[in-house]
């Protein structure tokens, strides 16, 4: 994740809830890497990274038969159309705007 302020944001929503762990990787090859290693219930994407390459990451996840499964959550600048459609056509599961990822933040992370 780029974006320090969300990335605090995250910390912050689930230090409040309390036992999830967080894990922020810094490259598109760690993440597939601790994908495998953690089997997540949810990964979090900026979709609008620059240096995480998102698109490639999820379509990567939903081609492998052991991480196709985990559920894919992406935030995004809300004009960004262009960046939504992609996400969609790789498979991500659901892509919200910033401002509504930040405002469901706590009920993400509790029902991840």
């Amino acid at each position: 994740m780029d974006d320090l302020m969300f990335s605090i944001k995250i910390q912050t929503a689930a230090k409040s809830i309390g036992g999830i762990d967080l894990f922020f990787e810094r490259t598109p090859d760690m993440v597939l890497s601790r994908i495998r290693e953690k089997q997540p219930s949810l990964v979090i994407f900026d979709l609008n990274s620059k240096r995480m390459n998102p698109l490639r990451v999820i379509g990567q996840m939903k081609a492998d038969p052991d991480l196709v499964g985990i559920r894919t959550l992406g935030f995004v600048s809300h004009v960004d159309a262009e960046t939504i459609a992609a996400a969609r056509a790789v498979g991500i599961d659901q892509v919200l705007a910033r401002s509504a990822f930040a405002a469901q933040l706590g009920d993400i992370l509790t029902t991840a």
